[in-house]
């Protein structure tokens, strides 16, 4: 498996103040440990992550993932084609509502 970006996360930065323990676990366990481990690339794992998000209507962390995808080499396109692929699977619903949050973090 080719070298990857090493993944961090923002949980400390983003909520330690008023959840210290749940940020711990998100930067020290979620993204340092399971995000790192190599037995899936970080583009893989970025993308399974934002089916799951998707099918579960997860709309604010997927702000996050659409975003932490492109940056772990998923394109656009391939975002929105899972999106697509997605609303005959988790809904059309929340597929509507993941393309809609796709269009905020893509313009910016």
């Amino acid at each position: 498996m080719p070298e990857q970006p090493h993944q961090v996360g923002g949980g400390r930065r983003a909520i330690g103040d008023v959840a210290p323990k749940l940020a711990e676990l998100t930067d020290d366990v979620l993204f340092e440990d399971v995000w790192n481990r190599p037995g899936l690339a970080a583009r893989d794992r970025s993308l399974v992550t934002v089916a799951a998000l998707v099918t579960g209507g997860d709309a604010d962390q997927l702000r996050f993932h659409l975003d932490h995808a492109r940056k772990n080499g998923v394109t656009e396109t391939e975002l929105v084609e899972a999106i697509t692929h997605l609303a005959f699977y988790a809904g059309w619903p929340k597929a509507m509502t993941a393309i809609t949050v796709a269009r905020q973090v893509f313009a910016g």
